[in-house]
């Protein structure tokens, strides 16, 4: 006798659930949340965080910190207690919750990327954060932290998992070998930099703004509240892109595309098959000399943005055919400039606007200076648009816009109104054929 609606022969017992928790350093992370409530309340209101302090005599002072102290570790072990995850035959199960108990379901087959990242303080303590992107989800669940090893450890299951692979033998299939692509020399990442005029733009308006405002006002307190963000502004495109940046490694594995990278703070992130929507080539203007181009991305839910900071333009574009099977980089000359009657929409910039469609992608030029080529396969335009205001329409021209899943346009910019409504047409049939004729995206393939 079997039971109604379930196959005998696929009736199993059910596998033991094992709970596990996070590293016994987390604690340490978790306490800091009282401190930086603290914190917050001081800087949305100095005045009065100055005015309580003052009221405040040494005695109370070091009994307030005898109390923070201990609340905030207490604090942080019950949060990291009450946190577990366990694996499932179909989930990845995340409890949290002291008060108030949270339980998230991440089924397998949605996981599309798994990075391990480790800040500084966590590579001096053995420890690493594992961020999964899920498709349908904006944010990226995370859990941190576990120990390094364990983590590249249950990175490679779940992996395994959202590959099809059987639970009993996930675990024993380890992490996908790869071979190393490229390595981004740090004397090139510096270079390049150097040759950016983002760079030296946010240096010379962090020195020429905060000097205007004070010959006209005379006020350091207004200098100084414009100069700091200017000038983090100037690191953050400079110093910062350069720690982050730094040791760019790119390898090729079953999983993916993996890139390490990290100075300080150091990350291992995959780009996941098949979810890659956008690729574009960004050439700056001082870099062309040397033949050199960034690699950006657009992947579905994922904030994965960069492949590569700075690379030779041959090494980038077999980098790109990896990325997007059967996509080869067309050439400049065979992009077609709008028509010259465009330069009264867009005097002289006209000149920057480019397109070409090739049986595999459609690909849109913007720039003068600084040259952007976007790459967008035909399976993956999830809409195509046509837009033309009224100074536009009085010259014959139209803007086409690709949607992609990954909620970004590329848009080719002042076509003819007659090309730019084939263009259309054309466009929509070329996307229903590529997404009937493209294979699944799966993992391990």
């Amino acid at each position: 006798m079997t039971t109604p609606g379930v196959d005998g022969a696929a009736v199993r017992a059910e596998r033991p659930l094992t709970e596990r928790r996070l590293h016994p350093v987390t604690p340490l992370r978790r306490a800091w949340a009282p401190v930086a409530v603290l914190i917050g309340w001081a800087a949305h209101d100095p005045d009065q965080a100055q005015r309580q302090l003052t009221r405040l005599t040494t005695t109370t002072l070091l009994l307030a910190l005898a109390a923070l102290i201990p609340a905030a570790a207490l604090y942080g072990f019950l949060t990291w207690w009450f946190t577990h995850f366990a694996v499932t035959d179909t989930e990845l199960r995340i409890r949290t919750g002291l008060l108030f108990r949270r339980t998230a379901h991440i089924r397998l087959e949605r996981i599309q990327a798994i990075d391990v990242t480790q800040p500084l303080l966590a590579r001096v303590a053995g420890v690493a954060k594992l961020k999964l992107d899920v498709i349908g989800t904006d944010k990226k669940d995370e859990l941190a932290f576990l120990g390094a090893e364990e983590a590249r450890t249950l990175r490679a299951e779940l992996l395994a998992r959202a590959a099809g692979f059987a639970p009993e033998t996930a675990h024993e299939i380890g992490e996908a070998p790869s071979q190393e692509l490229l390595r981004v020399p740090p004397a090139v990442l510096a270079a390049s930099l150097a040759l950016t005029g983002a760079t030296w733009g946010t240096l010379a308006a962090a020195v020429a703004v905060p000097t205007i405002l004070w010959l006209v006002t005379e006020s350091a307190w207004t200098v100084l509240a414009t100069a700091i963000p200017l000038f983090g502004a100037a690191g953050a495109s400079s110093v910062g892109r350069f720690v982050t940046e730094y040791d760019w490694t790119l390898a090729e594995s079953p999983d993916g595309l993996r890139i390490d990278h990290g100075l300080l703070d150091r990350a291992h992130e995959t780009v996941p098959p098949g979810r890659v929507q956008t690729v574009r080539l960004v050439e700056p203007l001082l870099w062309r000399r040397r033949g050199w181009v960034r690699v950006e991305l657009n992947v579905a839910g994922s904030a994965n943005s960069v492949l590569l900071p700075v690379a030779p333009r041959e090494v980038a574009e077999s980098v790109i055919a990896r990325v997007l099977p059967g996509v080869t980089v067309p050439p400049r000359t065979s992009l077609t400039r709008p028509p010259r009657r465009a330069a009264r929409c867009v005097p002289l910039w006209w000149r920057g606007y480019g397109l070409t469609v090739t049986d595999a992608v459609f690909a849109a030029h913007t720039g003068l200076l600084r040259r952007s080529l976007a790459l967008v396969p035909h399976a993956k335009v999830q809409s195509v648009r046509l837009t033309q205001g009224p100074w536009e329409r009085l010259w014959g021209v139209a803007d086409v816009h690709v949607d992609t899943g990954a909620n970004k346009t590329v848009t080719a910019r002042l076509r003819d109104a007659t090309e730019a409504r084939e263009l259309l047409h054309a466009q929509a049939e070329r996307s229903r054929t590529g997404r009937r004729d493209a294979l699944p995206d799966r993992w391990m393939a």
